[in-house]
């Protein structure tokens, strides 16, 4: 095998323990999916447009990915699974990380006119299951888009979001979380496949449950503080 084929072979399989092999990793979907849109994307560019999308129907027929040719994609894209939709305009850095059932949309502009309108997402962003992005928004590198969430505004570096409209969650940041974390979201436990989608979401719940224990500490805190000030200056008063 090529040097670069191996490099990005073995980039995937640090982020999926799964394959016993690097062959086997030549059979996943969106590894086709990916060489198939390098050549249609070579294609749009000599702005053989036919041809281009030709090679892109076809990609989306054997790997049920639909990448727009006219998409910039950077080293190491991984998208585990299929059902993934990539606009025209989307532009990925490396390392980039997207689970089935993501899609990287568009919106329509009011002047009818074409430009930018599918997101921009930074190195090492991870996309969880059945989310979406949409527009174009700005996704900071190592930003983490949990599952089915729905973002519609910019995202900071490093931010983890979650929910519809997605907001931005308070993560710890720990040694086991600054790594690369399957499926974007952060959690002490190892997921079962069968229940992954569920222990994901309680995931993301005892992480918002956490920080609003320490919310209410804080204020709790707060107020015996206050109290405490308010019994020194009555005394003094006496």
């Amino acid at each position: 095998m090529p040097l670069r084929l191996i490099s990005y072979i073995d980039s995937i399989v640090a982020r999926d323990p799964a394959p016993r092999s690097r062959w086997e990793v030549l059979l996943y979907p969106g590894v086709w999916a990916l060489a198939g849109h390098r050549v249609a994307h070579a294609l749009f560019q000599a702005r053989l447009y036919f041809l281009a999308r030709l090679v892109n129907h076809l990609t989306r027929f054997f790997t049920a990915i639909d990448i727009h040719p006219g998409a910039k994609i950077g080293r190491n894209f991984f998208i585990d699974h299929g059902f993934v939709v990539i606009g025209e305009t989307a532009e990925i850095g490396d390392n980039v990380t997207i689970y089935q059932g993501a899609t990287l949309g568009g919106t329509n502009p009011t002047s009818g006119q074409g430009g930018k309108r599918h997101p921009t997402l930074g190195d090492g962003v991870i996309v969880s299951l059945g989310a979406a992005i949409l527009g174009p928004l700005q996704i900071g590198a190592g930003a983490r888009i949990g599952a089915n969430a729905v973002v519609t505004k910019d995202v900071p570096e490093g931010a983890t979001m979650v929910g519809i409209p997605a907001k931005q969650t308070l993560v710890e940041v720990k040694p086991e979380t600054q790594n690369f974390v399957p499926y974007g979201t952060p959690c002490s436990e190892r997921f079962d496949p069968s229940t992954q989608k569920l222990e994901i979401l309680q995931c993301e719940v005892e992480t918002l449950q956490k920080r609003l224990n320490q919310l209410l500490e804080e204020r709790d805190a707060a107020a015996a503080k206050q109290s405490a000030g308010r019994k020194r200056e009555g005394t003094k008063g006496a």
